[in-house]
């Protein structure tokens, strides 16, 4: 047990090129290891995949980049003003419209969240305090 800590611990330091480079040799000296090692890096979160995460730094950079408006399209001027000014207030709205429902999805996942832990609480102060045996609580 101790050399698996300490091989972690050195793979941890390596960084996840480390991680992805122990999986490969896995692979090639025996499968087993390597899918062994795959599903270590997936369950302990070392691959940085979880799908909320990255939805939202996607989201994120493509806000700070300026959204819709920054696409180089957009900014272009089709030579029609009305159909500039509709697609402008269309892409504002439709921008808009997105950031709604990302907030409204943080909203519903907060209160799945909440609605999770307080039925854990509730399941915790139903349980009974202190070791018990199977005839009652268990003598002083």
């Amino acid at each position: 047990m101790e050399l698996a800590a300490r091989l972690e611990t050195k793979l941890d330091e390596g960084g996840k090129l480390a991680w992805i480079a122990a999986m490969v040799l896995g692979f090639i000296v025996f499968w087993p290891v390597g899918l062994a090692i795959l599903f270590y890096m997936i369950w302990s979160g070392r691959m940085g995949c979880s799908a909320r995460r990255t939805a939202n730094r996607w989201h994120n950079a493509y806000k700070a980049r300026g959204g819709w408006r920054h696409n180089r399209h957009a900014s272009e001027s089709s030579g029609n003003h009305a159909f500039d000014e509709y697609r402008e207030e269309t892409l504002r709205r439709l921008e808009e419209e997105q950031n709604e429902f990302q907030d409204f999805l943080e909203r519903l996942r907060h209160a799945k969240d909440k609605a999770e832990f307080d039925n854990f609480m509730a399941d915790r102060k139903r349980r009974p305090s202190g070791p018990e045996t199977a005839e009652g609580p268990a003598p002083a």
